[in-house]
């Protein structure tokens, strides 16, 4: 018996020192592994993931450092993302056009492009239908600090700059879309 487990056990693909690290790769073949109930799911099981990590997060560390740790797994993810699915090679308004394109296939939301200073890489943009808020009870909150590490990740994979982005309108708050502030970090 002992045997035979041994030699069918994969193992735990996030505790073992080999796989660690998070990879694009991790995300494995969906089509072929959901071949009959597709790449999509409701956006509810995505909250259903993402809220109840926030919950258990803030318990265990408060606020403020659950708060940093969604803001670094957003960004890796958006550097991950941008590493892998979006072309960092085109001029700033292509790649804009293409992010926006790319958030709507990926049912991520609908962006729009406010203000981008091409001087000092100061952005301000919103996404509507966002996919961490949109429809949420006003609380008078922002609540989209994974989306603002994401953000960060994709700007700071396109332009090779550190940047700081932060939310100040949300649905939370009463907005109906949800902006983002980024800025290059000063010294860095």
């Amino acid at each position: 018996m002992d045997s035979y487990k041994e030699a069918f056990t994969v193992g735990n693909i996030f505790t073992e020192n080999s796989h660690n690290q998070f990879s694009w790769e991790k995300l494995g073949n969906v089509k072929l592994g959901r071949e009959n109930l597709g790449e999509s799911m409701p956006v509810v099981v995505y909250r259903l993931l993402e809220y109840s990590m926030n919950d258990i997060l803030t318990k265990e560390y408060g606020v403020e450092k659950k708060n940093e740790l969604f803001r670094k797994a957003g960004h890796l993810a958006g550097v991950e993302m941008a590493k892998n699915v979006l072309d960092l090679s085109l001029d700033m308004d292509e790649f804009a056009a293409h992010l926006q394109k790319k958030l709507i296939d990926l049912q991520i939301g609908i962006l729009r492009i406010e203000k981008y200073d091409t001087k000092t890489g100061e952005f301000v943009l919103t996404i509507a239908e966002d996919l961490d808020c949109s429809g949420l009870p006003p609380t008078n909150e922002v609540v989209c600090i994974y989306d603002e590490g994401f953000l960060q990740g994709i700007m700071e994979a396109y332009t090779g700059k550190p940047y700081k982005v932060r939310e100040v309108d949300c649905w939370a708050s009463g907005d109906r879309v949800c902006r983002f502030r980024g800025e290059v970090m000063a010294g860095e």
